[in-house]
């Protein structure tokens, strides 16, 4: 189907909140959007990546003495590693005994993460559950995740992919008898999108509603920031954009956790996003606000 490989960053066994039952989730690295408050920031590029934290690193030198291309350099009390220069090919962190520096991400095939997806058969067929496509965004690798779908359908699989919907329509309807379930991600309401994930929303809408006049299950997926994205307004089209869909199954609060800052720092980013913590009475107000305007399930 043209692109049978594509870098994957992580495989997570054992999933319970990304589907039915008992799932895999395979997360595609690359992604068009660039949301502020990314938790996944390893996931935004499509490259394979470096993390490097320097808090664990004991100067022990040896990733310069390994370096091909002579990225690092290391002192007594510290440690510089060059990343324009790196091409991630990974040498360092397979000797690094303090497991400061890791890789982000591989070049996997159709064959080699369907191997991975059924160990795990008899727990989906147990529970109910599959397998999901995420990200980054399984979009931005059309061939491949039709590829890997069209083969967990045949091993009889259910399917889900989460999508933040900003791609051409032609690749979500080829995707359509092989999805299941599809989880959509609600970032902002459509006069703030562009400002907080660098994209415009209408097309991102219209794909919604596209899939849905199709027929197709879907579970809205808001991650929700305090003072950057849960305004009244965003609340309320949250709201209403469920009231507009036949087949929505629910509505899932997804509360800010600040896991991407420390990756972004070990990524080597400036100007790292901060937010705190969702407070209880935060997560009260989004809740009663969104039920109070839908009789959709809405879930915390």
């Amino acid at each position: 189907m043209g692109e049978t490989s594509a870098v994957i960053f992580d495989i997570e066994k054992f999933a319970v909140h990304d589907g039915p039952g008992i799932r895999t989730v395979v997360f595609l690295k690359g992604c068009p959007l660039r949301c502020v408050w990314c938790h996944n920031p390893e996931s935004q590029s499509a490259a394979p990546e470096i993390l490097f934290d320097d808090a664990k690193c004991t100067r022990c030198g040896r990733c310069a003495a390994l370096c091909p291309k002579h990225c690092h350099a290391v002192a007594a009390e510290l440690h510089t590693f060059r990343r324009s220069g790196c091409t991630a090919c990974g040498l360092c962190t397979k000797h690094c005994p303090a497991d400061a520096l890791k890789p982000v991400g591989r070049e996997m095939t159709v064959d080699e993460v369907m191997a991975e997806v059924l160990k795990d058969q008899v727990f989906y067929r147990n529970s109910g559950g599959g397998v999901t496509l995420s990200g980054g965004e399984p979009l931005a690798h059309f061939a491949f995740s039709a590829a890997l779908l069209k083969a967990a359908k045949e091993a009889g699989l259910h399917t889900a992919v989460e999508t933040c919907g900003f791609a051409p329509w032609e690749r979500l309807r080829a995707l359509l008898p092989l999805t299941d379930l599809w989880l959509w991600d609600v970032k902002a309401a459509p006069e703030k999108h562009e400002v907080l994930t660098g994209v415009p929303a209408e097309s991102i809408l219209e794909n919604l509603r596209q899939l849905d006049r199709a027929g197709a299950a879907t579970v809205l997926r808001c991650p929700l920031v305090p003072g950057i994205n849960d305004e009244a307004a965003a609340l309320q089209h949250i709201a209403a954009l469920a009231n507009g869909l036949e087949h929505i199954r629910r509505i899932d609060l997804e509360p800010y956790h600040p896991l991407g800052e420390s990756k972004s720092r070990n990524l080597g980013r400036t100007g790292v996003f901060h937010a705190d913590f969702a407070s209880e009475a935060d997560k009260k107000r989004w809740r009663k606000t969104i039920s109070a305007l839908t009789r959709i399930p809405v879930h915390l």
